[in-house]
């Protein structure tokens, strides 16, 4: 059975629509059931395309659609991903860019081979994960190779812009396309062939698209294609829900979409049938805070259950053993494992959590993401701290050698190997002068494996004098930080990094007497615990999370720095939504915690409450509004005639923003409302 709204928007048939469906509203219900009232009136299956963001949303939705129809179809309606419709649609249509229809899909793992082939080529030294969403970005924008090269500003990007003219290149000569290229490839033929538009908008007349909140500006454009000749586009998510502006989703699709397109009928679903009437209320308090959304008031359909929790600790290890403790007594009570999960904003606060589940012999799973310390650049650190530790641990150094790169491969450690005799790898490049390890592989090499020698001895001194301070001359010396930082997911890593850092500065304030060695061992003893037999809790980031719920839920790291993430590149509005979709994965109960003082950028330090537990009405403070602020410093903006620039200030203009940005050099001062975000 259907509710009122859920009915309404179901039988809902020509002109355009927003279903603005709440967390647990059931809006997979509507909209197959939108789908199947439509097949009902006799409008052909092949008149219809639902896009969704997975294989698994579109098969499910399929299937669902179909049991509500008693007959059978020979062709069943088209439900698939953007992705797989760009495929179709240029199977079909490649020609009209002067390509073979032939051509070969390449997927993520194919395209960084090429991009590393290419930056070798072209002696170009850069992180292969950065050039790669330097691509990505420019192609999802429109923007050309060349267009990209005349905006760079950063030497880094005008090199990673040349490798992106080379990448487009070698594309074209091999008939080949990327997964970007499904997308803006399709778009760019419905843009210029303006008879084919008209004849693709005309087969689908009537367009449904799932999870509407995370599509970005080129899907949207193809949206405003395939509408060429009708407005029968029926979109259905929640704005509420917007947690992937970091990968491109533009939450303006939802929030103007009755803008862009005239007439437009919104219905809203607002009976949640997930979670208790505490959960609701305190879920909605807390995103009323949002200025740049639609509004909507979730209710219950659950009814009472336990008022929301505050937990408070001291530190990030009381937390997790509490935490477990409460778990434990949860399991022992006779609740299901699998109906538990903790969520945190950042992976790094998994280290205290792991280990807390750990001692108290708590099972548990984590979800979509790599346990602490086997984190590449955990991993990388303890490499390192073991060679410092013990220069004979060649298994260490081979990991240590190119990272960060050094020009140091394969073959250049395959012919010192065979040098060094009974030598460990460190011994045999410090006993060895530069001119002869220069006669085993290049004058670079050789340059580099002796400067990172000095770097390690360095740090050998230090360690021996006194270890507290071997981090800080590590970093100056290795700069392990500034390699990863400068990787697309470079701040994750950065605070792994600096959460690692803590625990050992921790260990030492405990321990004055520790050593090394003491602290390596440790560790190894807490990252390798026998797995306990039984079922599991679940542990994961908050968008990990996202479409998951569970009976028993707590939120760890509620501090701000921590949870809202603060930082240049912090968007506070997408911080609280992140935080609503937290809180409405619970059903029964739902537990906050935050601490007086953790691991923050490798230091101990005190910290405040989260604003979000005030705004929540967990603890006490007055309702505020965000103030509205769409642009920030290091935005990239267009403008309709200077193109493409960079933000570099922000002030109040009335209620508008005045921008100062930066064109490639010519600077402007202009109001925000002129400029649109890249």
């Amino acid at each position: 059975m259907l509710n009122e709204a859920q009915l309404e928007a179901s039988q809902h048939i020509d002109g355009p629509m927003l279903i603005l469906a709440g967390a647990g509203s059931g809006k997979t219900k509507t909209i197959t059931a939108r789908l199947a009232y439509l097949l009902s009136l006799g409008i052909p299956p092949s008149s219809t395309l639902t896009l969704t963001f997975t294989n698994k949303a579109a098969s499910e939705m399929r299937q669902r659609a179909l049991d509500l129809i008693e007959e059978e179809m020979i062709h069943p309606p088209l439900l698939c991903t953007f992705h797989k419709f760009g495929l179709m649609f240029l199977k079909f249509h490649m020609q009209k860019l002067g390509r073979k229809n032939s051509f070969v899909i390449i997927d993520s793992d194919d395209k960084k081979r090429i991009v590393k082939n290419l930056m070798k080529e072209h002696k170009i030294d850069l992180p292969l994960s950065f050039v790669a969403t330097v691509i990505s970005n420019h192609k999802n924008h429109l923007i050309d190779p060349q267009l990209a090269q005349e905006k760079a500003e950063m030497p880094n990007y005008k090199k990673a812009t040349k490798i992106y003219e080379a990448y487009e290149d070698w594309l074209l000569r091999n008939n080949l396309v990327d997964f970007d290229d499904l997308l803006v490839l399709p778009y760019k033929i419905l843009r210029d062939h303006e008879e084919l538009r008209k004849e693709t908008s005309e087969r689908y007349q009537y367009i449904m698209v799932d999870e509407y909140q995370d599509t970005n500006d080129i899907q949207f454009k193809l949206l405003q294609m395939l509408c060429d000749s009708h407005d029968n586009l029926c979109v259905v998510g929640d704005d509420d829900q917007s947690i992937y502006g970091w990968r491109g989703a533009n939450v303006k699709n939802i929030i103007e979409f009755a803008d862009n397109f005239e007439g437009t009928k919104v219905v809203k679903l607002q009976t949640n049938y997930r979670s208790t009437n505490q959960i609701i209320n305190t879920s909605n308090q807390l995103i009323e805070h949002n200025r740049n959304r639609l509004g909507k008031t979730l209710e219950s359909h659950v009814g009472e259950g336990e008022d929301v929790a505050l937990m408070e600790s001291l530190d990030e290890n009381s937390e997790a053993s509490k935490i477990a403790k409460e778990i434990k007594t949860l399991i022992a009570r006779g609740e299901s494992a699998d109906d538990i999960a903790v969520l945190y904003r950042v992976n790094a606060l998994s280290r205290s959590l792991e280990e807390g589940l750990n001692k108290e012999g708590v099972n548990y799973q984590l979800i979509g993401g790599v346990r602490f310390y086997e984190r590449a650049e955990i991993k990388d650190i303890i490499s390192y701290l073991r060679v410092i530790a013990n220069s004979s641990d060649d298994f260490s150094f081979k990991r240590i050698i190119n990272k960060p790169k050094r020009s140091i491969g394969a073959k250049t450690i395959e012919k010192i190997e065979g040098a060094k005799g009974e030598s460990s790898l460190y011994d045999f490049l410090k006993q060895s002068s530069k001119k002869s390890l220069e006669k085993l592989t290049s004058k670079k090499a050789a340059s580099s494996m002796k400067q990172l020698i000095d770097a390690l001895e360095l740090c050998k001194e230090e360690a021996n004098k006194a270890i507290y301070n071997l981090l800080d001359v590590f970093e100056s010396n290795i700069k392990l930080k500034e390699y990863y930082a400068t990787l697309p997911d470079g701040r994750d890593r950065i605070l792994n990094i600096d959460e690692f850092y803590g625990l050992l500065r921790d260990s030492i304030t405990k321990n004055p007497s520790i050593t090394l060695e003491e602290f390596l061992n440790d560790i190894s003893l807490q990252s390798d615990q026998d797995q306990i037999s039984g079922e599991q809790i679940s542990i994961m980031t908050i968008h990990a999370s996202k479409g998951l719920e569970f009976k028993h839920l707590f939120i760890i790291g509620c501090e701000e720095e921590f949870f809202p993430l603060l930082g240049e590149d912090c968007n506070i509005e997408e911080e609280r939504r992140l935080a609503y979709v937290a809180m409405t994965r619970a059903m029964r109960n739902l537990t906050l915690s935050c601490v007086d003082s953790r691991f923050h950028r490798g230091r101990r330090k005190h910290l405040k409450k989260s604003r979000f537990l005030k705004e929540a009405g967990l603890i006490e403070g007055s309702f505020t509004l965000e103030e509205s602020s769409e642009f920030k410093k290091g935005d990239l903006v267009k403008h309709k005639i200077f193109g493409i620039g960079r933000v570099q200030e922000v002030t109040k203009a009335g209620k508008d923003r005045k921008l100062k940005i930066n064109f490639g050099g010519n600077k402007k001062e202009i109001l925000s409302s002129f400029v649109e975000a890249v």
